[in-house]
């Protein structure tokens, strides 16, 4: 009997893409069988029969259903359009490319191409603590959204001497882009788009060419203010994020990884004390153990795929929204601006 699972191909064979294929081979309806990274610098084929390649190119040499592009950002856009080009399914990581035209390019081509499936890898929502908070949220049990506030950071730019992740060229930009991205997505996730957004930009303890510390705060039509730090200055990683409703504060704290750097991850709820000049002593603490997050993502892209669903977390709508507010952050720091002649989206 012929293999009927899914054909699929990993772009960028690093801790990323290794870490896809482990999940995608954990999907009974997905196997791996072509993957690519520079470092192959040939082409061959693995002891457990995995065909691999120097260049993302060569998998389209494969008989394949889809791809995952795990690639620096220099190249994520270009191989998402190939891929789509050739008739392919694209999960691509975060960022989506290094600029806002970067992904209405990758739009384009997806609009000529409307049954095949484009997914982002905007991997935080699918974490426990994140999704139990969208459920609280989305309850209306405590009322509204009033504010939120999120700092997310580590210690440095990885690589930060002569590699792309520092190279403006290649990467884009810093820490915000990076890593940042994942909280802006969830800060639009929980309360929309932000109409209005003042910031200030920096790479003065590094001094690369990208950030690597960046202060926004933001403002919506219904007027609930967002404020974000992204940075990598932070000497101990830290995850926060506070969402503070009319009836109570959500605080999620410390988010599951691989590096295991940002502490154990939970959801604390405080519910408000009317009349209280001291605030409120009472809370509810939950803890979440395991990280199901991959495993989640690569699952609802597999039923999308076979089902002909719609992309309904990590479109390329959100990517393009994200990347236009993310460049919105840049470019209201007017000394970041134009020293960088960053484009407005």
């Amino acid at each position: 009997m012929s293999d009927q699972r899914l054909k699929i191909g990993i772009a960028g064979y690093g801790v990323v893409g290794k870490r896809r294929r482990h999940y995608i081979d954990l999907n009974p309806n997905l196997i791996t069988t072509a993957v690519s990274d520079i470092s192959f610098g040939e082409t061959g084929t693995t002891p457990d029969g995995i065909r691999f390649y120097p260049t993302y190119e060569g998998l389209f040499n494969e008989n394949l259903d889809a791809i995952f592009v795990s690639l620096p950002n220099y190249l994520a856009a270009a191989a998402t359009i190939a891929g789509l080009e050739r008739g392919l399914h694209v999960f691509c990581e975060k960022p989506p490319g290094r600029t806002v035209q970067d992904i209405r390019d990758v739009i384009a081509v997806e609009k000529k191409n409307p049954r095949l499936k484009l997914k982002y890898g905007f991997n935080h929502r699918y974490h426990e603590s994140v999704k139990e908070a969208k459920k609280i949220v989305e309850s209306g049990q405590y009322g509204e959204i009033i504010n939120i506030r999120g700092v997310y950071g580590k210690s440095s730019i990885v690589p930060f001497d002569k590699g792309w992740r520092s190279e403006r060229r290649y990467a884009g930009g810093g820490i915000l882009l990076d890593q940042g991205i994942h909280m802006l997505d969830m800060i639009r996730y929980f309360a929309g788009d932000f109409e209005e957004v003042k910031s200030f930009v920096s790479n003065s303890y590094w001094h690369h060419d990208v950030e690597d510390n960046a202060y926004a705060i933001m403002r919506n039509r219904n007027g609930c203010v967002a404020m974000l730090h992204s940075t990598a200055t932070q000497w101990q990683h830290k995850f926060r994020l506070e969402i503070a409703l009319r009836d109570a504060l959500l605080e999620l704290s410390g988010i599951l990884s691989g590096t295991k750097s940002y502490g154990d991850e939970r959801l604390t709820i405080i519910p408000k004390k009317d009349g209280s000049s001291v605030g409120s002593f009472h809370e509810i603490k939950n803890s979440y153990l395991d990280d199901h997050s991959w495993q989640a993502e690569i699952d609802e892209f597999a039923e999308i795929i076979l089902n002909d669903g719609a992309v309904e977390n990590g479109n390329s709508s959100d990517a393009l929204q994200v990347m236009e507010l993310l460049y919105r952050i840049y470019c209201a720091d007017d000394k970041w601006r134009d020293n960088f002649d960053i484009q407005n989206p």
